[in-house]
């Protein structure tokens, strides 16, 4: 397993030099952040360091390529894929249909191409609409000029229920539904003998199975992906806050997660503020970090 090293010198690289390492990490198991903001975009000279792009993070596994969300953060990934070799294939799993989750995806450039084949997994939404219905409505006039249909790749589009286990060649995602309120899956995606859990839709007020689907979900996974830097009110400007890191970090130790990195910030949390936060998480649990744009971690 590689060094665990967040410092951001190593951890930016440009789209070119993205490219060059996708290509290179075939095989192996690598993941890479492209979206780490939370609710909406924040692009200010503030969040630089850690961006301001919704939430996307990509999983090379083996010789499978898997996306998790499709915020803002899947524009630039789609920009640096189009260097590539095509046809390519991957598999993109939605955690909800909310707009912060899936207002990437119109601009996701290698979906406009022909050759390409992407496979699309989500449960349906608060309102029942499943996931294709909530990417399509988003690409409609007034929302947007061109409709999903001018999309020319091949898009299947895959219906998830909780509890489920998605079996791509000898990669295995498994689904449980970990916020009832919003319909959210979170996701722990097998390789040999190494996990990743995805869980970025956790609250505190979580209720008894929410709480045993994702400890089942993410029981001593090697890199544990889940939102928590939501802070006590009186941090920040009085304001209620439903999730803070603590929660994270308990449940960490609680099931045995080897690393932690916590992502979706808030928009009001800018680098400074964030570089405190990093301090303490890593305080209470050293394998820990908070997630940048550009950041890549190799599983194994």
């Amino acid at each position: 397993m590689s060094n665990f090293d967040p410092s951001p010198p190593q951890n930016y690289v440009d789209e070119k030099q993205t490219t060059q390492l996708q290509q290179s990490q075939i095989g192996k198991f690598v993941v890479q952040f492209w979206g780490v903001r939370g609710l909406i975009p924040t692009p200010t000279s503030c969040t630089s360091r850690y961006g301001g792009n919704t939430a996307c993070v990509e999983m090379q596994v083996g010789e499978t390529r898997l996306i998790f969300d499709g915020g803002t953060g899947l524009r630039i990934l789609g920009k640096s894929w189009l260097d590539l070799h095509s046809p390519l294939e991957a598999h993109l799993f939605f955690t909800n249909s909310q707009s912060n989750r899936i207002q990437g995806f119109p601009f996701f450039a290698p979906a406009f191409l022909p050759e390409n084949c992407f496979h699309i997994y989500g449960t349906a939404a608060s309102n029942g609409a499943s996931i294709k219905q909530c990417l399509c409505d988003q690409m409609l006039q007034p929302h947007f000029p061109y409709p999903l249909q001018v999309m020319q790749s091949e898009l299947q589009f895959h219906h998830l229920t909780p509890d489920r286990v998605v079996k791509l060649d000898d990669v295995n995602v498994t689904t449980a539904l970990i916020n009832h309120t919003q319909k959210s899956i979170g996701y722990r995606v097998t390789w040999l003998d190494h996990s990743v859990a995805y869980i970025t839709d956790m609250h505190q007020r979580a209720n008894k199975s929410e709480r045993e689907h994702i400890a089942q979900l993410i029981k001593s996974v090697d890199l544990l992906i889940v939102n928590s830097t939501y802070i006590p009110g009186a941090a920040r400007n009085n304001l209620e806050s439903d999730v803070h890191w603590l929660t994270a970090v308990d449940l960490a130790h609680a099931t045995g997660v080897k690393r932690l990195v916590i992502t979706h910030h808030h928009p009001d949390d800018n680098d400074d503020f964030l570089d405190q936060i990093q301090a303490e998480v890593k305080s209470a649990f050293p394998k820990a970090l908070l997630a940048r744009e550009g950041l890549i971690l190799a599983v194994v």
